[in-house]
């Protein structure tokens, strides 16, 4: 039987050690990973990640390496409160019976609130300090390593592991879908802050003069997320009397139909997406300015359409920036696409376990 340990920094780096008959082979080994290699020597394992959604769950298999081994997406049907927890549950179990999971990563559109093991998950009803952690540990398990953590977290941490950030110690995973967040990396650690709500980017303050819509969402998210272009389109329109383009004739208007409206040379549409280009550019500035990051990925449901303007985004934040640290960055797309969290998820509990 081979047995193997991996030795993971946060931002993807591996090393494998396999002993077969009592010998050991390094690959890409160094002094440190050898010092502890039989302290940390087990059995390759695979682990579950779970994805968690508005409206489904994303689950897969990975291998230790990270390959996916299985992947399938579930239906939340409506489900609120302990009905979301007993789903995730029941996932991981079949997860561990058809796969021999050994690990589990779970990933939450909130916060992880680690020091009680809770979530805060604003579109799950019930879940303001949801003990999933207890939960899923009762339903699976004392010897089941479970991992929580936020989806920004688990982007950024997919990317450096599989995607477009692999090997990367200082990246940010900019998310921009129905709200924007991000998942930053620096020194090879996550940046979770004093209560686990860092990367809560859609509340940075971009604009003036404050409105009280922003309160609910912030100012960046209010005009840049995907309903956020929604809502600049909505009031250019009421503003505008003038207007007869495609837009009107849209009865619930969605970010899909900007991006349409905008490719056709759409009025209203140009004005959006401008703006939308400004306040991600400079909201890049700004992470930029305070992480020296050595890479920005763009992510999300609206990074689809919206990352053609990527180049146009770099340009505005270069306007913004600290000078030396615009030129050391890189914006990229996201790889992973929208299974970035899940990897990150199969990392959390590939971690676990290691850790463990």
């Amino acid at each position: 039987m081979a047995w193997c340990t991996d030795f993971r920094n946060v931002a993807g780096a591996s090393r494998a050690w396999v002993v077969i008959s009592g010998a050991v082979d390094v690959a890409n080994s160094d002094p440190l990973a050898e010092e502890y290699a039989d302290a940390h020597l087990r059995p390759l394992m695979p682990v579950a990640g779970i994805d968690l959604g508005g409206t489904k769950l994303a689950v897969a298999a990975f291998s230790d390496d990270g390959d996916m081994l299985h992947r399938e997406s579930v239906p939340l049907a409506g489900r609120t409160g302990s009905a979301v927890g007993e789903l995730i549950a029941a996932q991981i179990a079949t997860l561990v019976s058809d796969h021999g999971c050994d690990a589990a990563g779970v990933c939450i559109p909130g916060l992880y609130r680690s020091t009680r093991g809770t979530v805060w998950a604003p579109n799950i009803p019930g879940w303001d300090d949801y003990p999933l952690l207890a939960e899923l540990t009762a339903a699976i398990g004392p010897n089941r390593h479970i991992a929580i953590d936020s989806d920004r977290a688990a982007c950024i941490l997919g990317e450096t592991w599989r995607g477009a950030a692999r090997g990367a110690r200082d990246a940010i995973f900019l998310t921009v879908g129905t709200g924007i967040g991000a998942g930053i990396l620096s020194g090879g650690r996550i940046i979770r802050g004093h209560g686990d709500v860092a990367g809560a980017i859609g509340w940075l303050a971009l604009d003036r003069p404050f409105a009280s819509r922003f309160v609910h969402h912030g100012c960046f998210e209010d005009q840049a997320s995907g309903p956020g272009v929604v809502r600049v389109a909505l009031d250019l329109i009421a503003d505008d009397p003038n207007y007869n383009g495609p837009l009107l004739a849209i009865t619930l208007v969605n970010a899909a139909h900007i991006f349409d409206a905008h490719a056709h040379g759409d009025s209203i549409a140009l004005k959006v997406i401008d703006n939308a280009v400004e306040l991600w550019g400079m909201a890049a500035a700004n992470l930029v300015s305070l992480f020296n990051p050595e890479m920005i990925v763009f992510g999300g449901g609206v990074f689809g359409p919206a990352i053609q303007f990527l180049d146009r985004i770099k340009a505005e934040a270069k306007r913004w920036a600290q000078p030396i640290a615009i030129d050391q960055v890189r914006f990229v797309e996201s790889e992973l696409g929208v299974d970035a969290g899940l990897y990150g998820a199969g990392y959390l509990a590939l971690s676990a376990m290691e850790q463990s």
